[in-house]
């Protein structure tokens, strides 16, 4: 049995995530995204599942710059999960939720469901938490507090608490992606038991600094080939203002021919090239 590191406590999104792509594995919760990939550098755990990017708040900028800058790991996986808010009250204010002095959630999740708090609390305090899942348990702990918390119905499970309004995100569109992260590059030998596998390839790309016209020829080089880019993004190098390396996602898993043969363009370019990953990217559905 595997150990699969995630971004705790118990109950939150990347719990979730990780009950439905290794229903057999043993989970262990850790505090930070930082803190889930060293896990796996010092051999706690087999494997992290970390989010990499929200249909609404975009890319996890802490995920990728420590995957860049610290982190040794390999992207052998992705899975994307629909992301469901619910309003969580302690039981006995099950029936007076409008009567909550305090929201307490996640930064994003709070971001998510601006119009419901702007329609019923739109004069009451917002506390951001490390997590969801975290803000369930504090309201689990503090039953003498008339708190309301943003998260899942399995936190709600988890801390035995009161769904008193369901679906309460602004966009019903809205997904998490999240990475499955190992030390070796072929950890996922059997396929995760989830839906509408696609092959995907992640690398990073660090430009030459007294070139002009570089990032035009990356783009030439995957776009001659005819292959499909799905995202590009910058993040800054922190070694000076104006100074980025790219992430870059490829719809299609490395070939022997034309992905090899674009990556030897760029390094003749004075580029620097690291392969994140060549793997797998599958579709959670919950049921309903």
């Amino acid at each position: 049995m595997r150990k699969i590191a995630f971004l705790g406590p118990t109950a939150t999104f990347s719990d979730l995530a990780v009950r439905h792509a290794f229903p057999e594995e043993e989970r262990i919760p850790y505090s930070t995204i930082p803190a889930c990939m060293d896990a796996v550098i010092k051999k706690e755990v087999d494997l992290a599942v970390v989010p990499i990017e929200n249909t609404l708040e975009g890319t996890v900028n802490l995920t990728i710059d420590y995957l860049f800058h610290e982190a040794d790991l390999y992207v052998v996986g992705e899975a994307t999960a629909p992301i469901q808010q619910h309003l969580l009250v302690h039981k006995r204010y099950a029936q007076e939720w409008e009567e909550t002095e305090k929201i307490m959630s996640h930064s994003h999740a709070i971001a998510q469901c601006h119009k419901f708090l702007h329609t019923y609390f739109a004069d009451k305090p917002h506390e951001k938490m490390t997590s969801t899942a975290a803000a369930a348990q504090y309201i689990y702990d503090h039953p003498e507090q008339r708190l309301a918390a943003i998260a899942n119905s399995l936190s709600a499970k988890e801390y035995d608490l009161a769904i008193a309004k369901e679906n309460i995100h602004d966009h019903s569109f809205n997904h998490t992606r999240f990475f499955v992260l190992s030390r070796e590059k072929e950890a996922l030998a059997l396929p995760l038991p989830l839906k509408e596998p696609k092959d995907k390839t992640t690398i990073f790309v660090t430009l030459p600094s007294d070139q002009a016209g570089t990032l035009h020829q990356v783009l030439s080089a995957f776009s001659w080939r005819r292959i499909n880019l799905t995202k590009i993004e910058s993040r800054p190098l922190k070694t000076g203002l104006g100074h980025y390396f790219f992430i870059i996602d490829i719809s299609q898993a490395i070939d022997d021919v034309l992905i090899p043969g674009a990556f030897a363009e760029m390094e003749a370019l004075g580029c620097t090239v690291k392969v994140l990953g060549s793997y797998r990217s599958y579709s959670i559905e919950y049921n309903k």
